[in-house]
């Protein structure tokens, strides 16, 4: 075998050195981000404010110091669908007191505070910094502002602050991007949003919500903007966490900041509905589900918010129901929610909230019938309990008694579900009307489960003869229907 010459092990040498600076210098170009993570990238390019919910460690300050890095050198990826800026950009990068900036912003994007070998192994490339960050007084090695090279050709510029600095800190300059990592004041979060108006700018927030219902929390949750959105990021989304391993972390928080550490669940108190741990109600995705257990979609129809489809599984005989599928879909037809439920459940029956009954302002035909016409086997009425009531907190009231009974099981992969579980909740006692549709589309299926048909799952419709209803029943005793 011929050695390599001289040369040739010069330049294999070259090539590896390249390597090792690249990833040191460059953790930018090996970052792969969350489904999670990208969710709130891509919600960028349309809302002026957003927050990304997050329990303790699961990649929110990364996802946050990422962001701040595109923005600065205006390298995005090939897989960016957020907000982009073509020319340098001011911003300000924003935690709790200025050592915890140094330790964690400072650190996430410049590298390891006060070791001069490590400046430029954080999130911004080292041959990105324009000149040697400034330094801030009273905090050993912490920064004031630093820039960086736009591939524009420009300077972009940020500046770390802290929110113990006080509202006053915060006046002044316009930005053209805001990052504040972990909660922050009120005023403070107003000053910070009011520093983007005139550049057409925006705010990103990452935070765990260990507040629990602060009134940055209920602007984002209760406060309906086309111009702001959140993402709620859980430890069953960090895939840097081992499965096997998830159960042990949460096992070493406190009791009572388990949810929020584990899942960003705001400490909503006694304004969350239902106060299950969703360890209780999850289960593992059914890998045999019984003929003749009785199979119900219960659905919301989206007038003004999204359209929401709940698939139910009710074991009679041990009176369980198990959420079997959801759906939810904002901005479609009927056409497309049918095409969405028909291969899961075909010959299951669909009940319906009384607003089905509605007229359609279009076509002028009641919404249930336009969902009929797509070939689903609605119910004849809308939804009901025995005795023809409507209430909403018996369906409430059950489903809860279920849940702290054993008696309601959700499969582990209803990512959606348990998104609208967290954050159901009220407000001055009245049921906070967002992010509610799957909750409200599973109530119905609870409340009409009577309904259910024991038929097979999937995509293939069977015609099935009805027979005869008994005296003094609700559903047909062969069908179910």
């Amino acid at each position: 075998m011929t050695q390599p010459s001289r040369a040739e092990l010069a330049v294999i040498l070259e090539t590896l050195e390249a390597i090792e600076y690249r990833r040191k210098y460059r953790t930018f170009d090996f970052f792969e981000p969350y489904p999670k993570q990208v969710e709130f990238y891509v919600m960028g390019a349309a809302r002026r404010e957003r927050l990304l919910i997050a329990g303790n460690q699961l990649g929110k300050t990364h996802a946050g110091a990422f962001e701040a890095t595109c923005h600065l050198t205006g390298e995005y990826p090939a897989w960016w669908k957020g907000r982009r800026f073509d020319r340098p950009t001011k911003g300000w990068i924003a935690g709790e007191t200025s050592l915890v900036v140094r330790d964690v912003q400072q650190k996430k994007l410049c590298g390891e505070p006060g070791v001069e070998e490590a400046y430029g192994t954080g999130m911004i490339p080292k041959d990105a910094f324009a000149d040697k960050p400034s330094l801030a007084r009273g905090v050993t090695d912490a920064y004031d502002t630093i820039q960086v090279r736009h591939r524009s050709g420009g300077i972009s510029v940020a500046r770390f602050k802290s929110y113990e600095q006080g509202r006053t800190k915060f006046q002044g300059e316009s930005i053209d991007w805001g990052w504040a990592d972990e909660e922050p004041p009120e005023d403070i979060y107003a000053e910070f949003l009011t520093r983007t108006t005139a550049t057409g700018g925006m705010m990103f927030v990452t935070f765990t919500p260990l507040k629990g219902r602060s009134s940055v929390v209920i602007r984002f949750l209760d406060e309906p903007s086309d111009d702001r959105g959140f993402v709620s990021m859980t430890i069953d989304d960090a895939l840097h966490i081992a499965p096997e391993q998830r159960a042990r972390v949460v096992a070493g928080y406190l009791a009572h900041e388990r949810e929020a550490r584990a899942r960003g669940v705001p400490m909503l108190g006694s304004g969350r509905i239902f106060m299950t741990p969703e360890g209780a109600i999850t289960e593992p995705p059914l890998e045999y589900i019984p003929e003749h257990w009785a199979k119900l979609w219960g659905i919301d129809f989206g007038i003004g918010h999204p359209f929401a489809a709940v698939l139910i599984l009710w074991d009679r005989d041990n009176d369980v129901i198990h959420v079997h599928h959801v759906y939810r879909m904002a901005d479609a037809l009927p056409i497309q929610h049918a095409a969405a439920m028909k291969p899961i459940g075909a010959n299951v029956p669909v009940a319906y909230p009384k607003d089905g009954a509605d007229r359609e302002k279009g076509s002028g035909e009641p919404l249930a019938d336009l969902y009929k016409k797509q070939d689903l086997i609605m119910l004849s009425e809308h939804a009901t309990w025995p005795d023809g009531g409507l209430s909403t907190e018996a369906g409430i009231l059950e489903m809860d008694d279920r849940m702290k009974s054993g008696r309601f099981k959700v499969a582990a992969q209803l990512s959606e579900f348990f998104e609208e579980y967290r954050f159901y909740h009220r407000k001055d006692g009245q049921i906070v009307k967002i992010k509610d549709d799957i909750m409200s589309a599973c109530r119905v299926a609870v409340m009409m489960k009577r309904f259910g048909r024991a038929v097979s799952l999937g995509g293939h419709r069977v015609k099935i003869q009805s027979g005869v209803i008994a005296a003094g029943t609700d559903f047909d005793l062969f069908t179910g229907v």
